[in-house]
Formats: structure tokens, sequence, C-alpha cells
């Protein structure tokens, strides 16, 4: 496979780059570093089969460099995050919207086969059971600029299925439901990792709401390799899937279990959604994946359960960050804000 990944420095992007490496695939990546980080991608820089180009999905001529010799796009770059749509929404549209058009076009010109990965951020305020990939998606008001997402995505989603529709072009649409792990950041309401790093540093843990919103997480170990199996699927054209754990959690749950597996003596702060994010924003109180079609297709089983993702994130952070043991008392400085990842899964706690 040449692959190209957009958004290739992002949290995901950067995971499925080392994973197609591994399996002896050559990859591009493109990426303006605007939510990427140069430092997730820079120890692939030196493998022979990895080349980076610098530049926006907006921009046809760094997209046309970077298909250069592709075959498979794996397009991952998006505005993503709910307090990045809610404070940006304009830049969310132009991104989610045109620059998936422009994806595809010169996919569709290069003969190159396109995964695009959407979000459970399509089904909205549906709270069912289980959410499957032909449920009807119910939104607020367009004029909330929380819902700008969810269309944006609803239109990347019908964009990629006309081209297979009308062009013949090879496409896959993933929705997925909040992939997390290692080099996730904690901005842009990325709630697991934000979590980690408040517990951590002894720091109040934010809760959203009153916490009894539950949500599903998966790790992103298990999410990239299945990616990459439906791109290789020709089965998986033309059709969309749910990609995610359908472990539920609520949000105040996950905080205490945090605070539990880091030893940290924090507590639980409970945020109104007006100061958190908008006034009169609107929250779901469930999302829960029906992955029965993605494991009729490809076998798809999470392997790491919550527990072990929550393991996992803090051995990461004690790792990357000096003095990065439990805090002891809510004095110690709350986290700093780094860089965020080109896509970080759905939001989290939205």
């Amino acid at each position: 496979m040449d692959a190209l990944v957009t958004g290739g420095a992002g949290f995901i992007g950067s995971h499925l780059c080392e994973h197609l490496l591994a399996l002896g695939h050559r990859v591009t990546v493109l990426d303006d570093l605007s939510t990427g980080s140069y430092e997730n991608i820079a120890p692939l820089l030196d493998h022979p089969g990895m080349r980076f180009e610098l530049g926006s999905i907006l921009d046809e001529d760094a997209l046309e460099r970077a298909l250069e010799g592709v075959d498979s796009v794996f397009h991952l770059a998006a505005a993503v995050g709910v307090e990045l749509i809610v404070e940006r929404p304009l830049e969310g549209l132009a991104t989610n919207v045109r620059g998936s058009e422009i994806v595809l076009e010169h996919a569709h010109r290069h003969a190159a086969r396109v995964l695009v990965t959407s979000t459970s951020e399509i089904y909205g305020k549906n709270s069912s059971d289980s959410l499957s990939e032909d449920d009807d998606r119910i939104l607020g008001s367009p004029l909330k600029s929380r819902w700008s997402y969810s269309e944006a995505k609803a239109i990347e989603e019908i964009l990629a299925y006309t081209y297979w529709r009308s062009k013949s072009l090879p496409t896959v649409i993933v929705r997925l439901f909040n992939t997390v792990g290692p080099r996730q950041s904690d901005r842009y309401g990325m709630v697991l990792p934000r979590f980690v790093r408040q517990a951590l540093l002894g720091a109040p843990l934010a809760v959203h709401g009153d916490g009894s919103q539950t949500r599903c997480f998966c790790y992103v170990g298990d999410v990239v390799p299945a990616l990459v199996r439906l791109m290789e699927h020709p089965e998986a054209y033309g059709r969309v899937f749910n990609l995610g754990s359908t472990e539920e959690v609520s949000v105040d749950e996950l905080a205490r279990r945090v605070i539990a597996a880091t030893g940290s003596s924090s507590k639980v702060r409970y945020v109104p959604y007006d100061e958190a994010y908008e006034e009169g924003f609107e929250d779901m109180p469930r999302r829960v994946p029906d992955t029965a079609r993605v494991r009729s297709l490809i076998g798809f089983e999470p392997s790491v359960d919550l527990d072990g993702i929550i393991a996992h994130l803090v051995a990461h952070e004690r790792s990357t960050r000096p003095g990065g043991q439990a805090g002891k008392g809510p004095s110690c400085q709350q986290p700093r804000q780094g860089p965020a990842g080109s896509r970080g899964g759905s939001p989290a706690q939205a």
C-alpha cells in the first residue's frame, strides 16, 4: 500500500502511520500542524517508507504533491472536538466540508481508494440503547454551533458515498466513538486525557453537567488496525461502519476511576454546560454504538477495556512529563494546554 494519511501528525493519524509502516506499507503524511504536532511523527521521519508534506487539505497544490504515487487515502484531517467547533465554527465548516470535497475529488483523479473517518456526533441527540449505522439523526437548531460539526460530517459522508455511487470511487466511511490513548491532547473537549492530567497534578477533575451522561471509549491500538482492515476489504466500499467499544461508563464514574488509578487526592468539580461551552449548549445523555456490522465483516473486538485504557494513559503521562506523579492537593497547578492532535475521535464529553 502507498498510503496518504491526511492529518497524519494528529493523535490517531500518528498511530496509524506507525502501524502502516510496521506492516511494510509506504506512508505520506499531509498536515498543516494547526492542531497536529510535529513531535507525534518526528520519530518516524527517518523511516525509508515515510514522507511528510507540510500543508493543508485546502491547499490543492500541497494535496497534489502528497498524492503522488498514492493508491490509498486515509482521510483523518478535520477540525475536531466540541470546544474547537464552538469557538471556531467557520474554520470547522471549511475544513470538514470543503476540505473533504477537495480530498475526494483529487483522490478520484489519482484512482486512489479513500477511507473517511466520521464521528458518532452524526447521531446527534439520538440516545438509543445501541446506535446502528442506519439509525436516524436527531439534531438541535442549526443556529447552535454545537450541531455544525455533526452537519459538516454528514455532508462529508454524503460526498464520500456519492463519489462511490456516481463515480465508482472506492470509499469507506467509519464513525469513530471516542478513540483514546497516548498522545491524545486534553484540549478541545477530550475528556479522558484531561482527567488523567488533572489527576496527576492533584487538580480538580472538571465534570461537565451532573456527570450522569454515559460514553464508550475505545483504545487507539484497537481502532487503527481496524481502519487498515476496512480499507483493504473490498466488501467495505460504499458502506459505513461504527467503530468503538460498547463498554459504557458515566462521566462521573470515569472521573472517579481515573482518581483511583492515579492514586490522586483530586476531587470532582461539576461545571455547568453554559460555563464550559456556551449558553444553551445541548448534550446527549447516552451514546453507545452497535458494532455488529464491523464485527461481522472483519471480526473487530476491542482487546483493551476501560481500566486498561486508563492504565495506558497514566503510564504514558508519567513517562513523558517531569514529576508526573499523582498530586497531593489542590495547590498543584492546573494542566497546561498543549497542542491537539488533528483528530481525536468524536468529542468525548459532548
